[in-house]
């Protein structure tokens, strides 16, 4: 028998009820959590970790990340959509081998762990092949955390890899159940009359395999795909639709109607181009919400950043609204209270984990994340504690992290990580990338032109005007 008991410290459920538990003791034995309560007794053997002055909350889930970008890390920062879509999809992704799939699937896991993320799912669309399928999973079975393989391949359409032997063989080598390798297959739906992506959900429902795809993408994904899922019956509770920031009422009606649910990548929507946030829209609609990263190509690679993007988002968009109508918002409603469960419970309900993951409740299996950092002044005071999570708290604050029952992280540290050999290894690829491209066009990916733009007819400058012309010049001063 193993035990881990944090003591004394804010705990946080996040279970139906949201109970908050102050000077509260969390006991782990084995996998699950024993006992939650005050002055508990610790079993012989325990580790014992002080969280006085600290959160104890359930592990937070990340419903869409594509690990696999991880290994560029920044990369594509002042990319739009297109940009990204042109490199990966179009031009550059394909050079990835197996070994770079699982360069970047490393990183990723031990950065989610790192920031208190303990159930990530890998939406892996950069899976050319089956040899990269088995890299992806070799990757996440190396690393001490919860993940769902999402598998994709955006270098052929989905009918095509989902038909071939090879995939089936993979699913039936590598996924075998249980609740620390989930599976997904991940393919996107274009609206195409023809409906190719029909014989993908097909093999997903002869498989029981849970379908996730980029819904409501400016230009890429719209209210059609929605449309012909719904009318030929492959809409289904198990189903994450990720954006879903472009659709109308008619599309987010049959989400809800269904029982699908959304994963909000609030900074990639924001940044990158596909729609404005929707957690409006998807409150309006009874929508349930879980919330995820993206990629690290552009972003965090964390949850906090997630939830306090989020909230702004939202927020900035109801003042806005507001001012529109001559009004002033009075009372927000988006709560930090609500995003922290988007960033728990969202996920595990989206993903079927809820009975086993996502709250801090005895029985459960105990993936629970300590916050607490006694050099840093921003962890205390701890007043509203669902505020000091989604827009105090950071990465540097996540003190201790337990997965199934095992301390992954303590003191600030990752436990029985080699970050020599994983920095190696990314390294490799990245070295590898600049061969394959060249140097000007690695650079050049890294720094895309912006675009000439026609100047037109502004007087308010301080520039000679010249009326009925688009051309200015300078005034003497310049």
């Amino acid at each position: 028998m193993s035990a881990v008991l944090l003591r004394n410290g804010l705990v946080l459920t996040m279970d139906d009820s949201h109970t908050v538990l102050p000077g509260a003791d969390v006991l782990v034995v084995d996998e699950r959590i024993a006992e939650i309560g005050v002055g508990l007794t610790a079993p012989e053997g325990a580790v014992e970790i002080d969280a006085t002055g600290g959160i104890v909350m359930p592990g937070m889930i990340d419903t869409h990340r594509h690990m696999w970008q991880t290994a560029m890390r920044g990369y594509g920062a002042d990319w739009t959509l297109t940009q990204y879509f042109v490199w990966y999809y179009l031009e550059s992704g394909k050079h990835f081998r197996p070994e770079d799939i699982h360069a970047g699937n490393v990183l990723a896991a031990w950065e989610a762990l790192d920031a208190g993320v303990t159930t990530t799912v890998d939406w892996s669309h950069g899976l050319q092949t089956t040899q990269h399928a088995d890299a992806a999973v070799d990757a996440l079975e190396s690393v001490p955390g919860r993940f769902v393989l999402a598998y994709g391949n955006i270098q052929q359409g989905p009918w095509q890899w989902s038909a071939a032997p090879e995939f089936r063989d993979f699913v039936s080598r590598r996924i075998r159940g249980g609740d620390m390798l989930g599976f997904q297959m991940a393919f996107d739906v274009t609206g195409d009359p023809a409906f190719p992506e029909r014989a993908a959900f097909e093999v997903a429902r002869e498989l029981g395999v849970p379908v996730t795809t980029h819904a409501g993408v400016w230009g890429a994904t719209n209210d059609d795909g929605i449309r012909l899922m719904h009318e030929h019956g492959f809409m289904t509770p198990q189903t994450v639709y990720v954006h879903a920031a472009t659709l109308t009422h008619d599309s987010y009606h049959r989400i809800a109607a269904t029982g699908g649910s959304v994963s909000v990548s609030t900074e990639s929507e924001q940044s990158a181009g596909q729609g404005y946030p929707p957690t409006w829209q998807l409150r309006d609609h009874g929508i349930p919400v879980s919330l995820s990263m993206d990629t690290s190509v552009w972003w965090s690679g964390d949850l906090f950043s997630a939830m306090r993007t989020t909230l702004g988002a939202d927020r900035s968009r109801e003042h806005m609204a507001a001012h529109e109508r001559a009004e002033t918002v009075t009372q927000l409603h988006l709560r930090a209270e609500q995003v922290v469960d988007w960033a728990t419970r969202g996920g595990s309900r989206a993903l079927g984990l809820d009975s086993a993951v996502g709250s801090l409740e005895k029985g459960k299996k105990a993936d629970v994340v300590l916050l607490k950092n006694d050099a840093s002044p921003v962890m205390f005071p701890i007043l509203n504690p669902y505020g000091h999570v989604a827009f105090q708290a950071q990465r540097a604050d996540v003190h201790s992290v337990i997965v199934n029952g095992r301390l992954v992280k303590h003191e600030h540290r990752l436990v029985g990580a080699d970050l020599a050999k994983v920095r190696a290894d990314v390294e490799r690829t990245i070295e590898y990338l600049v061969d394959t491209m060249g140097r000007d066009a690695w650079a050049k990916g890294m720094n895309p032109d912006i675009p000439e733009t026609k100047v037109m007819d502004n007087p308010y400058t301080y520039t000679e005007w010249n009326a009925g012309s688009a051309q200015w010049k300078h005034g003497a001063a310049d």
